[in-house]
């Protein structure tokens, strides 16, 4: 068994690697192969090929390009400027008018996407000149928009959850199942913040919205039926026992499709562009997964997580202690790496202490999720800020920072809640048991 100053040894080189700029999978391919040589010699590293062909070949990798192309398509057909708008009309006279259209829309969209940055994108590009025009306190609209994108990987379907399970053997249905009570409720935290912030300082919230018809308010609900429908389709299919979530990602390819064909956006080049942008970031994902599962294989015989959680054990401290623990942990890793590295970098080895401590791994996987949502909107390397100050295009990523940083403290009392509440997160999974 490998010693515990080795492995934190082997850590500090993989995340040296990654901060050097050098790409995810091959920070995670050089650690995992030096790791090899130095421990078990050159049969392990030769088996590289064999581990490759054995992940790439597992069927349940084949949604993540399906969830992928289904957000595509549904973006270049409309979809969310028509379910924006809709939201305005019922959510504007509430204290923060637009502000919570930003919240709402952005977790509708995150219940069709899978991606916080292809949600705070997006969602950006329709809200910030519409709040703009109105006079809204721009940091505040800026924080709206980064952290509602993070919403992107916690209302399934979710990239990072697959991830998740794809490495860890966790159920990717109650994985989705388990995060959508968190994603609503972290929806709402968000929209209850804006509530008090306007009501204690109107100014924020700008110009006030004319009164829609109520006959327009009600023509414009139609907007909510495509991704009502998708997200029915994907989510009841899973939920009901219809089909696994690969075959309900293809069902909701269909779905975006036919979306896209009443709204007249079916056209050969869009899809083209659909299918190119989804090409490009699948192989950065599992490229990305085949060098994880290669360094979980080399950590698991030269047992790495045995060696952690002996070590915790010496330590005296009680599981909920050690949770907490984990939460600086991230907290202070989310600084430095971006979510798909933080969690691909770390899982191997804490899911196993996780739960040798009793904790169940689909909590877990919430709980991870919710840790990675953090760094997307903490500096320096909050991805989301940077997605929306790119989309502002001038002024400072500072505005966009201090504009989220109220909705850090919420993500952290949502914290807090899972951890004390763990029924959250495991309420609705226990129920298709």
């Amino acid at each position: 068994m490998i010693e515990f100053s080795s492995a934190v040894i082997g850590f500090l080189l993989m995340l040296a690697l990654m901060l050097t700029g050098i790409s995810i999978a091959a920070s995670l391919f050089l650690t995992a192969a030096l790791g090899a040589l130095a421990y078990l010699g050159l049969p392990t590293l030769l088996s590289f090929g064999n581990t490759m062909w054995g992940v790439l070949n597992d069927f349940i990798l084949t949604c993540i390009p399906l969830f992928i192309l289904l957000g595509e398509i549904l973006v270049r057909a409309g979809v969310t400027d028509r379910m924006y708008r809709a939201l305005s009309d019922w959510l504007a006279p509430l204290p923060g008018g637009l502000l919570h259209s930003n919240i709402g829309a952005c977790s509708i969209f995150a219940a069709i996407s899978g991606s916080s940055v292809a949600t705070a994108a997006t969602m950006g590009t329709v809200a910030l000149p519409a709040m703009k025009a109105r006079h809204y306190d721009e940091r505040l609209v800026l924080g709206s928009v980064a952290a509602g994108g993070t919403l992107g990987i916690l209302i399934p379907p979710s990239i990072n959850m697959i991830v998740y399970g794809a490495i860890t053997n966790t159920s990717i249905g109650k994985l989705f199942i388990a995060g959508i009570v968190p994603g609503l409720l972290l929806a709402g935290l968000f929209m209850l913040l804006i509530l008090v912030m306007c009501v204690i300082k109107p100014s924020l919230a700008g110009d006030k919205e004319p009164p829609q018809p109520m006959r327009e308010k009600l023509r414009n609900l139609a907007g909510f039926i495509p991704p009502g429908l998708v997200f029915f389709v994907v989510m009841g299919g899973i939920y009901l026992g219809w089909a696994t979530p690969t075959e309900a990602a293809a069902l909701g390819v269909v779905m975006s499709m036919l979306v896209a064909a009443w709204y007249r956006k079916l056209t050969i080049q869009m899809l083209h562009e659909a299918f190119l942008a989804t090409m490009r970031t699948t192989a950065m994902v599992l490229l990305i997964i085949v060098a994880a599962f290669f360094l979980n294989y080399v950590i698991g015989m030269l047992g790495v997580p045995q060696t952690v959680s002996a070590y915790v054990a010496e330590l005296g401290t009680s599981p909920l202690e050690t949770i907490w623990i984990l939460v600086i942990f991230y907290l202070i890793l989310g600084c430095f790496l971006e979510t798909l590295s933080m969690m691909i970098a770390t899982v191997p080895v804490i899911v196993p202490l996780v739960v040798s401590l009793g904790y169940d791994p689909v909590w877990f996987g919430i709980f991870l999720v919710i840790m990675m949502e953090l760094s997307l909107i903490t500096p320096p390397v909050g991805m989301n800020l940077y997605v929306v100050q790119g989309i502002r295009g001038g002024g400072s990523v500072i505005d966009v920072i201090r504009g989220a940083m109220p909705f850090v403290l919420v993500m952290l009392v949502l914290t807090a809640l899972i951890i004390y509440f763990p029924g959250i997160a495991l309420w609705l999974p226990s129920k298709i048991s």
